[in-house]
């Protein structure tokens, strides 16, 4: 019986091993060094912030897997020998494959500063972080302060969880406005003005310089960079970005580059050998999308995608249209295509924002065709398969706005903007978009 070894317990990893179960009887194993069980990545700032139990975050009980014949090893894998197709663990332990899903995920950036080994510094993307956070972090008495340092998605996370148990934490952003290297203007300012409103200490512009220890080799205190400034604080979160988790490749015989290259099959270069989820670099970058993604919903892509293949059904990986989502905070963003940080020459663009500050939404287009490009939405939730739908039929801007209601995913009773919206971009377009009798029957139905 054909042996499918999976090194990695995420996304990507797990659902290439359900779906290989669903179409067929092969011997699978699953390797992992973090924890016995799959678990929502995801969820965990939920454990921490008190609205579930780590358990919670388990999608199946743990007789799902013998059930479904799907072998658990506990190890971290040392070597690679592809020749010989066996995997060496730390412990000394081998492992033989037929073959293999390298499905490692992401690990938090270093930049090799003073002091980032000391007790009470983390990453937020482990399990062992989680642990950690409740160990230096448990409360406002025991943490005094915190640093996180990186300004992306995990960082305002972490913000987010320690701001929940009252713990004060200076931010240091080394952008000049957050994350305005993905967010334009409008956006990257609402999202620093919510992080303010928080009364969270932002600094924008500034990089970390050193790490200083108590006497104990416990944090004592940051020095930032440009100022020289010292911050006493009990924790540091190290949150400037991740990188793909295959250092433990580097002697193989794997093409490596920042991951491990595949091609659009997923397949490596050595026979047998696959690469799925954020250690997977994309020898030709899909579309616009990126050749590394380190992201939920391209990593459970990947592993179905890959399943496919082992069961003999050899099919290419098929990204679609970019999404994603997350929350700054009190504010939900979604976005649906592309809105880059700059304007392209070929495109224009549409903002709005509420006055109150705390929802708008971008949209960008063709300037000659008018086609639809991307939205980004903060504080309105908008269906994604209306989007897609629209970016598949390259539909214009102006079916957009006028079927926006359509796209609304807010419950009943909700304030609605479509009205407003439409208005505005008349006024800045001389246009005459008016809303289909559907979309306005919708508002007139909630007032």
């Amino acid at each position: 019986m054909e042996h499918i070894v999976i090194i990695g317990n995420g996304i990507s990893g797990v659902t290439a091993a359900r779906h290989i179960r669903k179409n067929s009887d092969k011997q699978i194993t699953i390797v992992s060094a973090e924890t016995d069980y799959f678990f929502s990545r995801t969820a965990l700032m939920y454990v921490y912030m008190g609205h579930m139990k780590f358990e919670h975050t388990q999608p199946y009980e743990s007789w799902f897997w013998k059930k479904n014949k799907i072998e658990l090893k506990k190890g971290f894998v040392k070597t690679v020998d592809s020749k010989n197709k066996t995997l060496h663990f730390a412990n000394g332990d081998t492992l033989q494959y037929d073959k293999l899903i390298i499905a490692t995920g992401s690990k938090p950036n270093k930049f090799g500063w003073p002091g980032q080994e000391l007790n009470g510094v983390m990453g937020m993307y482990h399990k062992q972080d989680l642990d950690n956070l409740e160990k230096y972090a448990p409360d406002n008495k025991a943490c005094k302060r915190a640093v996180i340092v990186g300004g992306g998605l995990i960082g305002i996370e972490l913000v987010e969880m320690l701001h929940s148990r009252n713990i004060p934490v200076t931010f240091l952003v080394r952008e000049q406005s957050f994350w305005n290297g993905v967010l334009p203007k409008g956006e990257s300012e609402m999202i620093n003005r919510e992080i303010k409103k928080n009364h969270i200490d932002l600094r924008l512009g500034v990089n970390l310089k050193e790490i200083k220890s108590d006497k104990n080799g416990n944090v004592k205190s940051i020095v930032i960079a440009e100022t020289g400034e010292e911050i006493e604080c009990n924790v540091v979160g190290l949150t400037a970005g991740v990188s793909p988790n295959v250092d433990f490749l580097k002697n193989s015989d794997l093409e490596i580059g920042s991951g491990v290259k595949v091609n659009r099959f997923l397949e490596t270069n050595l026979k047998d050998i696959y690469a799925i989820g954020d250690c997977a670099e994309q020898h030709e970058v899909i579309g616009s999308r990126r050749s590394i993604e380190a992201v939920w919903y391209t990593g459970r892509m990947m592993g179905e995608t890959l399943a496919q293949t082992i069961c003999g059904n050899r099919i290419e990986y098929k990204p679609g249209h970019w999404f994603n989502s997350a929350k700054f905070i009190d504010i939900e963003y979604q976005t649906y295509g592309w809105v880059w940080a700059q304007t392209k020459e070929n495109e224009a663009r549409f903002y709005w924002e509420h006055k109150d500050g705390n929802k708008c939404i971008h949209l960008n287009y063709d300037k000659n065709t008018r086609e639809f490009i991307g939205i980004n939405n903060f504080g309105i939730r908008m269906r994604h398969d209306f989007f897609d739908r629209v970016l598949n039929e390259k539909r214009s801007v102006d079916y957009v706005l006028e079927h926006l209601a359509d796209a609304n995913f807010d419950p009943e009773f909700y304030t609605l903007h479509e009205a407003e919206i439409a208005a505005k971009f008349n006024k800045e377009n001389n246009t005459n978009i008016q809303l289909k009798k559907k979309s306005w029957a919708r508002i007139f139905s909630r007032a």
